[in-house]
């Protein structure tokens, strides 16, 4: 069964009008005769039993072939109309429907083809076609109901067979001897059945896998759209805290020491910062739109400096130190070691202004570090952290199997972040920060970065 095309009706075709609703049979026999190939896929794609039109046209075809060489078999027993009957008989289902919209029911299905078979069978032709008809038809109905109601109607047809094959009605004749071929129908019945059956789980199976396909694509739409919000919330976060920055610089430069080229320098600096936002913006906007948009690098570890340089530039009080060689960052854990740097230098603007700001970059052999600490103005409560940029950072690091850290140590507050480089093991997000961990890594942290500072390596902003 091809699985591809049993999804129904397909999208361009329209809808078959049963006829209790068009009201009248010569409007169906008029779309017949106008286009008959048209009206009969019509009619087939609207059967319930969802399976593609290529299969129940097989299936028919087999009963047409059949049926007809049994009718064939029997001219000696012409001018009776008996065999007629019997093909009338097998097919009477296709007018009911295609004329009255009767779907084909299991029983009617069932009951014309032990009526066919037994008209036929009352003359008894040798190498007989006529019993394939229960096998096909055994098939069909196990293909659209239960197993119990399907194998009920195999015994109900074997037991007819072996009836007629009592009566001396079942032949198989070879060179003349006269055989008995019950064994070979009724092997028949059973392989029309277990394929029937098939049919029937191979549906089931569809069924399950559109499911699954449902769900897939519902998750990924929602993964979609988290890390979309993540990047216009890191975006804007950002941008808006540094163009804020030199707005206030421009305004204290104005009303305070009248001095307009500091004020114009940093108006230019917000200005660009803006024009970059929304360049960021309308390039994460246009992952939402189905045409094709022009590509812009994402910012990577290499980006690390300006970044810090642009909050340094804006009035942050920041210190920053990192190690010399950045090449073994990968492309992804760049973007998310800058993602978080901003977010985390974001929020020491938004959450404690006047504060100052530590940022220690380094990496190894096996991991790459990000560490982010500020202090913390009094009266500023500690507990901070539950908001939607701490939640986007832990799922930038949990999608490259690294690990985050937040919270408050000493007067502070620190912000800690690894992932695991190439060859080296990922390790499982802790559920909640660690205080001694995060006291003994700030320790380390500002042990490091006094020496470096000593060796003349140590950067700060203004």
């Amino acid at each position: 069964m091809d699985v591809i095309h049993a999804i129904g009706s397909s999208a361009g075709a329209q809808p078959a009008i049963p006829f209790r609703e068009s009201g009248r049979i010569r409007d169906r026999f008029a779309a017949f005769l106008h286009n008959p190939i048209a009206v009969i896929r019509r009619n087939l794609e609207e059967l319930p039993f969802d399976y593609p039109p290529s299969v129940m046209i097989s299936a028919d075809a087999a009963l047409l072939f059949v049926s007809v060489g049994a009718t064939i078999q029997r001219h000696d027993y012409f001018p009776t109309v008996l065999p007629i009957l019997a093909v009338l008989l097998v097919f009477v289902s296709v007018p009911l429907f295609c004329f009255f919209g009767v779907t084909p029911s299991p029983i009617l299905l069932a009951f014309s083809g032990l009526a066919a078979t037994a008209i036929l069978l009352t003359q008894p032709v040798s190498a007989d076609f006529s019993p394939f008809i229960l096998v096909v038809m055994v098939g069909e109905v196990a293909a659209i109901v239960r197993k119990r109601f399907s194998a009920l109607f195999a015994v109900v047809a074997a037991l007819q067979l072996a009836a007629f094959d009592a009566a001396g009605h079942l032949m198989w004749s070879v060179t003349g001897e006269r055989l008995q071929g019950i064994q070979m129908y009724t092997i028949g019945i059973a392989l029309g059945w277990l394929v029937g059956v098939m049919l029937q789980y191979q549906r089931k199976f569809l069924y399950q896998e559109r499911q699954s396909q449902q769900i897939r694509a519902a998750r990924a739409a929602d993964e979609e759209r988290r890390r979309i919000a993540r990047e216009v919330h890191d975006v804007i976060a950002h941008s808006l805290s540094i163009t804020l920055l030199h707005l206030t610089a421009a305004r204290h430069a104005l009303q305070t020491d009248r001095d307009v080229d500091e004020a114009v320098d940093a108006l230019v600096d917000a200005e660009r910062l803006g024009r970059q936002a929304m360049a960021d913006i309308r390039r994460t906007i246009g992952l939402l739109d189905a045409r094709p948009s022009k590509l812009l690098p994402e910012p990577g570890i290499r980006d690390f400096d300006d970044l810090v340089g642009d909050f340094a530039g804006a009035g942050l009080d920041v210190r920053y130190s990192r190690v010399e060689d950045l090449t073994a960052v990968s492309a992804a854990v760049g973007l998310a070691l800058y993602r978080i740097g901003q977010e985390s230098l974001a929020n020491v603007i938004k959450h404690a202004p006047g504060a100052t700001a530590t940022v220690f970059l380094e990496v190894d052999s096996t991991v790459a570090r990000l560490i982010v600490t500020n202090t913390l103005p009094k009266g500023l409560p500690p507990d901070l952290g539950g908001g939607m940029g701490l939640s986007g950072m832990r799922q930038r690091a949990e999608l490259l199997g690294g690990r985050i850290e937040a919270g408050p140590y000493d007067d502070g507050w620190m912000v800690r972040a690894e992932f695991p480089l190439s060859g080296a093991r990922s390790w499982a997000t802790p559920s909640c920060p660690v205080p001694d961990m995060i006291h003994g890594a700030a320790s380390a942290m500002r042990d490091k970065a006094e020496a470096i500072r000593r060796d003349g390596v140590l950067g700060e902003g203004a």
